[in-house]
């Protein structure tokens, strides 16, 4: 897959996102209020926070598809990942958010919800597992942290619907078996929701972070590089390779040995050979070969 079909592609699914993510905010938010929910409200919010978390993917990626400039000779590939911890922050605000607002529901009288809230929840968890598949495959497929992320955005929806749906349904059983204390399991609900929330944007935000720093391939990950360098006889050893993580594709720095008879000329060429064979491979798109003479000992 070219640059231009993988950028197509992630951008595309950024905006559906985005429009998926305010059609179901409208929705749960309107029929939160109808409805009662406290439960269904901060699930609202939840996915009006997906609203921004799309839209700075869909930033991110653009950025990232930018070519190397003079301030910029590695690409513009981490943009992927700052798109990605941008996301992963905006999800931990709203966790608290959520949190807060649950928490004070216990401090005034509440009423049970209607089964209204019920439906907007179900269609809330269908269409948010759909988006995830939908994203997380892709985001596999083109290797895109800002995408995998935004998909989990979209999971930790599910998560947080169905657990306003237990709440909701508690909360209107207890008007039904004469239980009045079964009402608070509408806030309750919302609380469980931010804590799932606050440990999936912990969890993604540590991964981003991790990925934006640098990150270097282990070496398992690195073994089809070593081979391909080692495939020209000229090459005496591996001194060092070091594969970094630069977004969706690697950089590689690379130090080999050759004969120290050869001339500059010489070794220059075998240089040029190793670094093409290696921008032939996927994800590698910049290579730096330094040469050292070969020695034994």
């Amino acid at each position: 897959m070219n640059e231009q079909a993988r950028f197509r592609q992630a951008q595309f699914a950024a905006m559906v996102g985005v429009v998926g993510n305010v059609v179901l905010a409208v929705i749960k938010g309107w029929i939160g209020m109808i409805a009662n929910s406290k439960a269904l409200i901060a699930d609202a919010v939840h996915s009006a926070s997906d609203v921004a978390g799309s839209l700075a993917v869909w930033i991110g990626l653009r950025v990232a598809k930018q070519p190397p400039d003079d301030d910029h000779p590695y690409g513009h590939g981490k943009a992927e990942s700052i798109a990605a911890i941008i996301v992963a922050v905006l999800l931990f605000l709203v966790g608290v958010e959520i949190g807060t607002s649950s928490f004070s529901s216990f401090f005034q009288p509440i009423e049970p919800p209607k089964m209204l809230a019920v439906y907007a929840v179900v269609l809330s968890i269908v269409v948010k597992e759909a988006m995830f598949r939908y994203k997380y495959a892709l985001g596999k497929k083109i290797k895109s942290d800002a995408i995998i992320v935004n998909a989990y955005e979209h999971r930790s929806d599910v998560f947080s619907s169905i657990a306003a749906c237990i709440g909701i349904i508690a909360a209107m059983l207890g008007e039904t078996l004469q239980a009045p204390w079964l009402v608070y399991a509408d806030p309750v609900a919302g609380l469980f929701v931010s804590l799932l929330v606050l440990k999936m944007a912990w969890k993604l935000g540590a991964e981003s972070i991790h990925h934006a720093l640098d990150h270097v391939w282990h070496e398992e990950e690195t073994v089809h590089l070593r081979e391909a360098v080692l495939s020209f006889p000229e090459v005496k050893r591996i001194d060092s390779l070091f594969a970094r993580q630069h977004g969706h594709y690697v950089v590689v720095d690379l130090k080999i040995a050759v004969a120290p008879h050869l001339t500059v000329s010489e070794a220059h060429e075998i240089g040029k050979r190793v670094k093409e064979k290696l921008l032939s491979l996927p994800q590698v798109h910049n290579v730096m070969v330094h040469m050292n003479p070969y020695d034994e000992q």
